[in-house]
């Protein structure tokens, strides 16, 4: 789904720190990272926002479904390799050092199965040693039914409220968003309807594991949200790993 608010997606949140997540990120990458590589893709990269900051220490590119994301993207990265794709089913030909799926982007499959599509296809796409880093939407746990909340933008040409009430169905977030927007054409009023995927950590944790990955979770994260990183094992380990598991339990014992 496509969402007239995208224009004034850069405005919305211009008070995101984007250069200190990109450092955090860096930092964290490169404490986990084994592969020697340093090509990175960032799925549902929105506008580009971290992949600028990103690309000082990456040869970045990013994949994002909607196209209007896509075109404001490039307008800040020219060069750079940026694709359409849904982050369920993308298939690139090629493989990465690193993988990121940030901003909560992940709410955006909606459930469990989808979830689980969608690392598969994440991990698919990570070289042996590479790391896939994941920002969750909030945990069934975390989120307030009934809570209000209010964002506001104002410049000389352009006046933005957004204000929503979050609703929960099931295993989903539901955030009607009412936007009020002023430009020097015109006032218009507009509703969008987002919808998100409730996942507890350790169901994140699992997508992870089950498509071999070693899993470590950062409970703070960039945004206080957490993280979930997940390494591909070197071919090394993995060839390890299957030797010890044929290996007579004694023999495993008495190993150095």
């Amino acid at each position: 789904m496509f969402y007239r608010s995208q224009r004034f997606y850069d405005a919305v949140y211009a008070g995101k720190d984007h250069a200190g997540e990109a450092q955090r990120l860096h930092a964290l990458i490169q404490q986990h990272k084994r592969s020697p590589g340093r090509a990175l893709l960032d799925v549902a990269c929105g506008t580009g926002g971290h992949l600028v900051h990103l690309r000082a220490h990456y040869a970045v590119e990013g994949l994002d479904l909607d196209p209007e994301m896509l075109t404001l993207a490039r307008a800040k990265l020219p060069g750079v390799p940026l694709h359409r794709g849904d982050m369920v089913d993308f298939d690139l030909g090629r493989r990465y050092d690193v993988v990121l799926c940030l901003f909560s982007a992940i709410g955006e499959v909606k459930t469990l199965d989808r979830l689980g599509r969608a690392v598969r296809t994440m991990a698919r796409h990570l070289l042996p040693g590479g790391v896939l880093v994941i920002e969750p939407w909030l945990s069934p746990e975390a989120v307030e039914p009934g809570r209000l909340s209010a964002l506001f933008v104002d410049r000389p040409d352009l006046k933005l409220a957004r204000m929503n009430l979050v609703e929960v169905v099931g295993r989903l977030s539901i955030l009607e968003f009412h936007y009020l927007v002023g430009t020097p054409r015109g006032i218009e009023h507009f509703t969008e309807r987002h919808e998100l995927g409730l996942f507890t950590m350790e169901e994140y944790a699992q997508a992870l594991r089950e498509d071999g990955l070693e899993v470590t979770v950062d409970a703070e994260g960039l945004t206080g949200r957490g993280l979930v990183i997940g390494v591909r094992p070197l071919e090394g380990d993995v060839e390890e790993a299957t030797r010890r598991a044929d290996r007579p339990e004694q023999e495993f014992r008495n190993a150095p």
